[in-house]
């Protein structure tokens, strides 16, 4: 992982993705950030993934597969989002803030892998730690390597990828595209 925290430098981050979804029931906007009020280490660039349960029901997941603002930024516009702009739920209300879990996880950067096939590609995969991207022409989609968990095959953690970037279970092509990355989540 690129970044290493303390634990209350983890906590801190917990605390302002929960700041950020109170503040956007509130207001319908996430929480404005001062980076000096912050340390060092949650001003480097990191992407992260913020997944949101109430009741031990997913209720939100949105994130950045790449760095493309400082840590304590990224967790707190994906904790909005994750809260009111996920299309898969509806939005988190005021009664369930409280009960919320809320779980951050913190990414590597992207791996480019080759591979001369399906099969191979699938080799490569490392079951309960890979992410994965996948791409070819239009479609694409990615899964965080929590995705295991309900799908311990490779081939069929491969097979729901496709599916999710809107191809076929069977479909390959030799200008599929793949990326790897891994996931640290906060505790």
């Amino acid at each position: 992982m690129p970044i290493s925290l303390t634990a209350p430098q983890q906590n801190l981050l917990k605390t302002v993705a929960w700041q950020s979804i109170a503040h956007g029931l509130k207001t319908g906007k996430p929480l404005s950030i001062n980076n000096p009020d912050y340390p060092a280490e949650l001003l480097k660039p990191c992407a992260t993934f913020v997944l949101l349960k109430y009741q031990n029901q997913p209720r939100g997941c949105i994130g950045n597969l790449e760095a493309i603002r400082p840590l304590i930024e990224d967790v707190c516009e994906n904790a909005f989002a994750a809260a009111f702009c996920d299309q898969h739920y509806a939005a988190i209300t005021e009664p369930e803030l409280a009960e919320l879990d809320i779980q951050i996880d913190l990414l590597s950067p992207l791996e480019k892998l080759t591979f001369s096939s399906e099969l191979d590609l699938i080799e490569q995969l490392r079951p309960n730690q890979d992410g994965l991207v996948l791409q070819d022409g239009s479609h694409h989609a990615s899964f965080l390597p929590s995705n295991w968990d309900n799908l311990p095959s490779p081939m069929r953690f491969m097979q729901h990828l496709k599916q999710k970037a809107g191809l076929p279970a069977s479909y390959w092509s030799k200008t599929v595209n793949a990326k790897r990355f891994t996931t640290q989540r906060l505790n």
